[in-house]
């Protein structure tokens, strides 16, 4: 019987990638499809405040967010936050992109990480949500270092999107599933 909650939180994929561009609505999509799922609410947060816009921005998208969510702070070591998972929870990720450039900025080995991050998104116990940015519509970057991340992050959103099965790109606030299906609350 749909309709009941126990019945749609079988409807959220295992994994599911929210890809869109630079405040295109893909976080607020992407806390609804975790929040529609009546598991609780385990929020994955890559970013790092290092300005005052950035913690801005930050505090922000916690406002935003609302109370009841569990937010864990893995700007680098994703995988470990994943692990920590349960099954009555669902996780979202956001972002795949701040947490790439962090390991870019670090010099860490990207196809290393990207790798690793793939097994931990495979092996956890809930489902999981990923926000990702889609960089390649723009221009070519002009220099080496952009250029090396606009293909790195390109080639990550291609193997998350080979994972999941719910892909959903967003542009101007609508979402264009690009696999599988919106959950029916959505």
């Amino acid at each position: 019987m749909a309709g009941s909650p126990a019945d749609e939180t079988k409807l959220l994929p295992r994994l599911s990638l929210v890809v869109g561009g630079a405040r295109s609505g893909k976080s607020g999509l992407a806390e609804r499809l975790v929040s529609g799922s009546g598991l609780g609410r385990r929020y994955i947060a890559t970013a790092q405040a290092w300005d005052d816009e950035m913690r801005d921005r930050i505090a922000r998208h916690r406002a935003d967010r609302g109370a009841g969510w569990v937010t864990v702070e893995a700007p680098l070591d994703l995988v470990a936050a994943l692990a920590g998972a349960r099954q009555d929870e669902a996780v979202l990720v956001d972002c795949a992109t701040l947490w790439l450039s962090n390991h870019l900025l670090a010099d860490h080995d990207l196809a290393a990480e990207s790798r690793a991050l793939l097994a931990a998104l495979d092996a956890c116990a809930a489902p999981v949500v990923v926000v990702s940015n889609e960089v390649g519509w723009g221009i070519v970057p002009e220099n080496a270092l952009a250029r090396a991340f606009r293909d790195a992050q390109g080639r990550l959103n291609q193997q998350i999107a080979a994972q999941a099965g719910l892909v959903v790109g967003v542009m101007a606030g609508l979402p264009m599933v690009l696999k599988g299906r919106l959950p029916a609350w959505m």
